[in-house]
């Protein structure tokens, strides 16, 4: 851990300092403008801190975009419509309901196909071809139509979240069930094993790692979806209705805390996945 310390520390910090850097080259025009209207001299100093203090800049500083993060959940009531914990919380429940419907459909789809020549044939090219149609495309249209018939709020979202996060659980799946060699299979047979006990006793085990690393691809695509899914809908609550609110009146310090939080819940999801999956295959004598 210690050796892994100074890259990140190092990473990280270069990372900070160029978007220092390129928030004073991107917001320097409107300090430049602002000294030739009130006939400022406008020195290096004068324009850095200028450039790093602009109430709505054009890339805001580290330090803004912090300090809108601790305003916003540690000094709001988690009930406050500005909280970002409540606009959270918010998105992560269309993100996790659809994360469990992509992950039951992929799951199914990926025992389908493995055990099932037609389906291996039909349903594969399908699912692949399902995932060259952008989402800004299809979310709109899945809305329009679940709104038709009578359905609204929490499923919508969580339906694209779900269309985004199955792909990758159904690849996964699929290479994780077929990942036994010939020589285990024909063991499985030695033993006069039925498909549901190979599938059961082998191919689900074996299974497991090729899961887990789909399941967290798909969190995170599951997470982009429920966002998605909020802008089209012109939702007042949510991570995309923040981020879409922020757009509207060129908070771009609004929608850069937004985007922050979002990486940080996808990070914490994933991150319980990686535990869960840790704990799992070390109980299965796989780690």
């Amino acid at each position: 851990m210690s050796r892994s310390v100074l890259p990140v520390t190092t990473v990280v910090c270069a990372i900070f300092a160029l978007w220092y850097v390129a928030a004073i080259w991107l917001n320097a025009p409107w300090a430049y403008d602002k000294a030739t209207r009130t006939g400022e001299l406008l020195n290096a100093q004068s324009l850095i801190l200028d450039t790093w203090s602009q109430k709505k800049p054009k890339l805001p500083a580290p330090h803004q975009v912090a300090v809108e993060i601790w305003e916003t959940t540690v000094e709001k009531k988690i009930t406050s419509k500005r909280s970002l914990i409540y606009h959270s919380w918010i998105t992560l429940s269309a993100t996790l309901l659809g994360f469990a419907l992509g992950t039951g459909l992929g799951i199914a789809l990926a025992v389908g196909i493995v055990y099932n020549r037609t389906m291996d044939m039909s349903v594969m090219p399908w699912v692949i071809a399902s995932q060259t149609i952008p989402i800004l495309a299809i979310a709109p249209m899945i809305i329009v139509v679940l709104n038709a018939v009578g359905i609204s709020g929490l499923l919508p979202k969580a339906m694209i979240s779900m269309y985004l996060s199955f792909f990758p659980i159904v690849v996964g799946m699929v290479k994780g069930l077929r990942s036994p060699d010939a020589m285990q299979l024909d063991q499985m047979r030695t033993w006069n094993a039925s498909p549901s006990q190979t599938f059961w006793r082998l191919r689900l085990p074996s299974s497991m790692p090729y899961l887990f690393t789909s399941l967290k691809i798909g969190m995170a695509a599951s997470l982009v979806g429920a966002i998605v899914g909020e802008l089209p809908t012109g939702a007042i609550a949510g991570l995309g209705a923040r981020l879409l609110a922020g757009s509207y009146y060129g908070q771009t310090i609004q929608i850069w805390s937004a985007l922050i939080m979002a990486a940080a819940l996808a990070a914490s999801l994933v991150a319980l996945i990686g535990v869960i999956q840790r704990v799992t295959l070390k109980r299965m004598g796989m780690s």
